[in-house]
This record gives C-alpha cells, structure tokens and sequence, in this order.
C-alpha cells in the first residue's frame, strides 16, 4: 500500500512518449525538471502530486529512471504503464495485465545461482503492492466494461476489443522485443504462469523492493508476442494505449486521499 508520507508525490512511468503523452495533457500545472538526461514533469492530477517520466526502453534505463524518482523526488509510490506482449492463453490484445510478482526472464547465472534468480538477494520473483494492485485491477475492471466510451468505435472495431479482461499475475520482463512465436513459445514453456513479457517493470520491481517503496505494473496487451507483434504497435499504442494509461492512471489516482501541496524538486 501507499505509505504514510501522503505530501510525497506518486510517480507515474512509461517507456514510450507515445504511451504518457494524454496524462501529461492533462496535468495542468506540469513543471519540466532536468535529471539523468530524462524530463521529469512534475504537477497535480485528481489532487495528488505526480511526478510523470518517460523511462526509455529496457531494464537499464528503467532502473536508472526509478532510483532518481526515489532519490531526487522521493516519491512515495511508482505505478509504471504502457503495453505488454500477452503470453498466456486468453491473454489478449486490449486485455489489461495488472502484475502480482515480476521476473527477468532474460537473468541466467547459473550454474552459480539458480536461473532467474538475482544474484546476492535470494529472489527471482518481486512481489508487486497488493493494495495498489487491488486498486488499479478495481478501476480497470470498471473502466474495460464499455470499449467504446474507453477508446472510440474505430479504435473497438480496428483492434477487436469487444470484451476486453483484466488479468493478475506474473509480469516478465528482458531486454528484447519478443516478437517471434519461437520466443514466445519458450517463454511459456519456461514460465508457464506468466502473463505478459515486457521490457523495464521487473528492473523497476528490484528498484523499489531495495528501498521499501510500494510499486505496481498495469499493461495494456498490444500483441501476442508472435510473429505479428510489431505490425500495427505503433498506431495501437498511439490510439489505444495512451488512453488506457490516461483513463486508468487518473481513475486510480481519484481513490486516493487528497494530499497537501508538494514542492517540485529543482
């Protein structure tokens, strides 16, 4: 759960521009700070402090992106959105994922340590804050129920998001695009219970469980990590995604109590 410095901001991360630019639209009073070659902008959305940040791609630049968030910023929770690959059965695109625990699926030192497992930390499965979770399932669930009003008709009919779901379970995370059958085959077969495969929210998961500050992933499914992945990724994060982000992000945000006024960082 969210922790007991209610002035502290709540950060909001995604990789991709495309996937944060209808939150930042709507944070009316955003101030851009410099850190970490990154634009941090820091504002108020629903009432709460946010600082919104772009990460980049991959699991160095997202962990890079969460310790300045904790340090500089000391933000009191990190929720990271965007799109995922589904991998489980049932798993589908404009479905939404919302992680109990997340992996590297790409860390192998074995024979030294076991597969998956972090080296020094005993653990391969970072476990994400249950009540955050709770929450954002909570809001999605509500939100996914109309498409329509969601993402318009031509987004519902162009994409096929008739009865969208929401998911809990394993998130997995590796610094590559998993867009080949072969991949998404092994990965399955590997860790038959995970959900999705992304690229940065298990790096973020590690961040936060160093400094004891809740975190919670929520992707939308852009495709199934097939040999299709990347043919419309860019026009479906465009048009679907950024608004699941927005709508979700600032639904969940409106559960929270109200906070008092927060300096921005310089």
């Amino acid at each position: 759960m969210i922790g007991p410095l209610a002035h502290a901001p709540v950060a909001i991360v995604a990789a991709m521009h495309e996937e944060l630019s209808a939150l930042l639209a709507q944070m009316p009073d955003e101030q851009r700070v410099r850190a970490a070659g990154r634009d941090f902008w820091v504002g108020h959305l629903h009432g709460q402090p946010v600082v919104a940040v772009l990460s980049r791609i991959g699991k160095v630049a997202a962990a890079v992106t969460a310790t300045v968030l904790l340090e500089r910023f000391g933000v009191r929770a990190i929720v990271f959105t965007g799109v995922a690959g589904g991998l489980a059965p049932g798993v589908d695109v404009g479905d939404v994922v919302v992680a109990t625990q997340l992996l590297q699926h790409d860390l192998d030192a074995s024979p030294i340590f076991p597969k998956y497992e972090v080296p020094l930390m005993g653990l391969s499965r970072f476990a994400a804050d249950a009540s955050m979770g709770d929450a954002l399932a909570a809001v999605a669930e509500a939100a996914l129920r109309d498409p329509v009003a969601l993402v318009g008709q031509a987004a519902v009919d162009e994409f096929g998001l008739r009865s969208p779901k929401v998911h809990r379970g394993l998130l997995v995370s590796g610094d590559r695009f998993v867009s080949t059958v072969a991949e998404s085959d092994a990965l399955r077969h590997s860790l038959p219970d995970a959900l999705a495969v992304e690229m940065e929210g298990a790096a973020v998961a590690q961040v936060c469980h160093d400094y004891g500050v809740p975190f919670a992933a929520m992707r939308t499914i852009s495709d199934r990590a097939d040999d299709a992945a990347h043919g419309d990724f860019a026009r479906f994060v465009a048009e679907v995604a950024s608004r699941y982000s927005l709508v979700l992000a600032s639904a969940w945000l409106a559960t929270l109590p109200s906070s008092p006024e927060t300096p921005a960082a310089t």
